[in-house]
């Protein structure tokens, strides 16, 4: 079994993968629609809404939401894309993935049956005082 940090530093990379492989990608801030950063989620395909299983919280970063694991959880909105491998790409630099602001790990939504494997961002910073955004944000 690969771990995921091995698995993500492949992607990342880009070994055994192909630019017209499909990934999903689930965004809860400065990636939605009318964001920011949507602008590089443009010539991708965006697929229904969903929200997460109830292990997760969002804190208010001021600019923008940190999403992290939480044993008491909330349910978590957002939009989720199918994207290809040069877009994950941006996606990883974008939230400074490499400079260890963010980690790109899988996420449980809320489906019925088998899923994909879905990704989203997690913030790796401290959340002392940071204010909790809730079931979305802003």
């Amino acid at each position: 079994m690969v771990s995921e940090s091995t698995h993500s530093s492949s992607i990342r990379n880009g070994e055994n993968q192909s630019a017209e492989q499909c990934f999903r990608i689930f965004v809860y801030g400065s990636l939605k629609k009318g964001y920011a950063l949507h602008h590089l989620l443009e010539d991708q395909r965006r697929l229904p809404d969903a929200s997460t299983r109830p292990l997760y919280r969002l804190f208010d970063l001021g600019s923008y939401p940190g999403l992290i694991e939480w044993p008491e959880g909330l349910e978590i909105f957002g939009e989720v894309y199918e994207i290809n491998l040069p877009c994950l790409q941006r996606l990883d630099e974008a939230e400074g993935v490499d400079e260890g602001l963010y980690a790109r790990r899988s996420i449980e939504l809320q489906t019925e049956g088998d899923s994909p494997l879905v990704y989203a961002w997690f913030w790796l910073g401290p959340i002392s005082g940071l204010s909790v955004c809730g079931l979305s944000w802003p």
